[in-house]
């Protein structure tokens, strides 16, 4: 289309969307691209390779916040004391309850380049993107990705996983969209800190040059950086979420209600249950992911051309 007679993309006030340095955006740079369907599969492949390298450890930090239990009445004592009661009564594959849900689920992770075409509307003339759009993209693309993708798949999990420590499990999934508070602040919460941090720490090694390049172990380890920033930023937010998506979540009225009982019947400690686990699992999660993808895209680019 042609830049010069398309028609502006306006907001609900009637005015056209901007980006930073004052250029009008047309309805056509919203919709998806060829370079963004290349982002979506780098991203798909990424999501499905991490989920199957890191998932037990997701098993055990779902396990550990669904015990509602308090002092010597939990049914686990710790990560080393749920794994082993796990592969005692269900074998090594236990671990790997509700992983097919994730794998199908691999697609959120594409977000990632919806965060950075987000990103280039937002940038100044340098190519820089100033410390409230770090937060603003990363918090947008979070909360699509929950509305889209993750609440569904999340639900269904926790769901698999908690039904296994039933002694008939049963199968019957309903209610796909429990927790959509709770999961979207996660969500959202979860991406405006890694995508803040991610930016801050890549803007200081480049010396604020947007344009040199960063080694894919520095972006590995910056990620890890900022996947655990995200775990102890969120995880209270993450245990209400489990906790609304398990197959007791019926007793709690809403995501204000279940942490307040959190609070009342296990204490501020309880917020913070499957830590460890979850620490393990992010920062390798979002160290993998961000090196992963940039190493897909490479390899996409040598033999699909995209503008």
């Amino acid at each position: 289309m042609d830049r010069n007679n398309r028609k502006e993309f306006k907001n609900p006030f009637g005015r056209p969307w901007m980006t930073q340095n004052g250029a009008a955006l047309a309805a056509s740079d919203f919709l998806p691209s060829q370079k963004s369907l290349k982002g979506v599969i780098a991203g798909g492949i990424t999501g499905g390779i991490e989920i199957c390298i890191t998932f037990p450890t997701e098993f055990v930090k779902t396990q550990l916040q669904l015990d509602e239990r308090a002092g010597k009445t939990r049914q686990y004592s710790g990560i080393v004391d749920c794994v082993q009661k796990t592969v005692k009564s269900r074998g090594v594959l236990g671990l790997y309850r509700g992983l097919s849900v994730l794998v199908y689920g691999s697609v959120p992770k594409s977000g990632l380049a919806h965060m950075r075409n987000s990103k280039k509307r937002r940038v100044d003339s340098n190519g820089n993107l100033s410390p409230f759009n770090r937060l603003i993209c990363g918090l947008g693309a979070g909360v699509c990705e929950a509305l889209l993708a993750v609440i569904p798949m999340e639900t269904i999990k926790v769901k698999f996983i908690h039904d296994q420590n039933q002694p008939k499990p049963k199968y019957r999934i309903r209610g796909t969209y429990q927790g959509v508070t709770a999961t979207c602040m996660k969500q959202g919460s979860n991406q405006a800190i890694r995508f803040y941090v991610m930016e801050s720490l890549k803007d200081w090694y480049r010396g604020g040059d947007s344009k040199k390049p960063v080694n894919k172990i520095v972006t590995g380890f910056f990620g890890a950086i900022a996947g655990a920033a995200s775990v102890f930023g969120n995880t209270p937010i993450d245990v209400v979420k489990t906790r609304m998506q398990g197959l007791e979540a019926s007793k709690y009225k809403n995501t204000v209600d279940c942490a307040m009982k959190i609070w009342k019947n296990e204490g501020p400690r309880a917020f913070y249950k499957g830590t460890v686990p979850r620490l393990s699992r992010v920062c390798l999660d979002v160290a993998i992911t961000f090196m992963i993808y940039d190493s897909f895209m490479e390899f996409f680019n040598t033999f699909w051309k995209t503008d």
